[in-house]
């Protein structure tokens, strides 16, 4: 399923739902978020992943995704772990940052191939969730050497599922955004985690942006 997709099928669960939910979809998809970045620079989010009954792939996971601009107010996406390096895709920068929609994309990867059952099922239930309604938090957080105000939503898709003894880890799947004006591209960090047993790190998914640096 592609990002497009995705944020196609996020609207129309908006526009089917209640109307106050409207605040949360705003801010965690807000439109315009890299138009106050220069092009000439570079944003890059730390990209770390944990799995307990799969550290290969959680390592082989982890490393930095890089957003640089390009012609026709394009967007690059790249991954970058050590040499390698792999390009996720391009977007319009005028549309948004578009790192959200990455987020989410491997979050609803992660868990649905880990949790087994209908992969549909478990789309539409994070999907669902991006759309209700949430508290909103107000935060200061640290970035680049100073302290920041954030705003911060939490959300819990399986929390009230009938099947989530069925999701293993995942039924206490938490999703995270924290978001600032302060943060260049909005997003100061996206983060997913669910508990293991007796306390362990189940799954961490996490994006912390980095200070910006001049582009590629």
């Amino acid at each position: 399923m592609t990002m497009m997709m995705i944020r196609t099928l996020i609207a129309a669960l908006l526009l089917a739902g209640p109307l106050h939910a409207a605040e949360t979809y705003d801010l965690i998809f807000r439109t315009g978020t890299l138009d106050d970045v220069a092009p000439d620079r570079m944003l890059a989010y730390e990209r770390h992943v944990e799995i307990s009954d799969n550290p290969e792939y959680a390592s082989r996971s982890t490393g930095v995704v890089e957003l640089s601009f390009h012609d026709d107010d394009m967007a690059r996406l790249q991954f970058v772990q050590g040499d390698r390096q792999q390009v996720l895709g391009m977007f319009p920068a005028t549309v948004g940052n578009p790192i959200i929609m990455y987020f989410v994309e491997t979050v609803l990867r992660d868990v649905a191939q880990a949790a087994g059952g209908s992969p549909f099922y478990i789309r539409n239930r994070i999907k669902e969730s991006l759309v209700a309604v949430a508290p909103i938090e107000d935060a200061e957080i640290g970035f680049d050497g100073t302290e920041i105000a954030a705003k911060e939503i939490t959300l819990h898709p399986f929390r009230d599922d009938p099947n989530r003894d069925k999701m293993g880890v995942y039924g206490d799947l938490a999703l995270t955004f924290t978001m600032s004006d302060d943060a260049p591209g909005w997003y100061a960090s996206l983060s997913a985690t669910a508990p293991g047993a007796d306390g362990a790190v189940g799954y961490v998914n996490t994006l912390t942006l980095l200070p910006m640096v001049a582009g590629k």
